[in-house]
C-alpha cells in the first residue's frame, strides 16, 4: 500500500469520488481491492493515463445512472470493474471473446460454489 500512498494525491486529483480514509482507498470486499490493484498495475505499465481512466470511469458511472443506478455508494467498484473491462478492450489488452469467456467461467464457478466460500476459477 506504500506505492498507493505515494500516488494518492494524483489519484484524488483524477478521481475525487474514490472511497478513501486516512490510510488510503477503502474496499468492502477483496474483489474491489483486486480490481483497484489491476488498474494501478496497468497504469504503472503506461497502458493508460489517469485522465483516460477518469474519463472512462466517469462515463461508466454516468451511463449507469442514466440507466437507473440509484448511486447509494455501494456500486462504485462495480462501475470501476466495468470501466476496467472497457478501457482494457479499447486499448487492445483483451478481446470481447476473452472477456465473455471469463464472465462465463466466473458465472459457472459462482453457481457451483457454496455460499460464503471463495469462488475459484479452474
Amino acid at each position: 500500500m506504500t506505492r498507493t500512498r505515494s500516488i494518492l494525491p494524483e489519484l484524488h486529483a483524477a478521481l475525487p469520488a474514490l472511497p478513501c480514509d486516512d490510510g488510503g482507498p477503502v474496499f468492502h470486499a477483496p474483489w474491489e481491492a483486486r480490481a483497484f490493484a489491476m488498474t494501478l498495475s496497468l497504469h504503472q505499465r503506461g497502458l493508460f493515463t489517469w485522465a483516460e481512466w477518469a474519463e472512462c470511469l466517469g462515463q461508466t458511472i454516468r451511463d449507469a445512472q442514466s440507466a437507473g443506478d440509484p448511486d447509494h455508494g455501494d456500486t462504485y467498484y462495480g462501475h470501476w470493474l466495468t470501466a476496467l473491462e472497457l478501457i482494457s478492450a479499447r486499448k487492445g489488452l483483451l478481446s470481447a471473446g476473452i472477456l465473455e469467456q471469463r464472465r462465463s467461467e466466473w458465472e459457472i464457478a459462482a453457481r457451483h460454489t457454496p455460499h460464503g466460500q471463495p469462488i475459484e476459477l479452474k
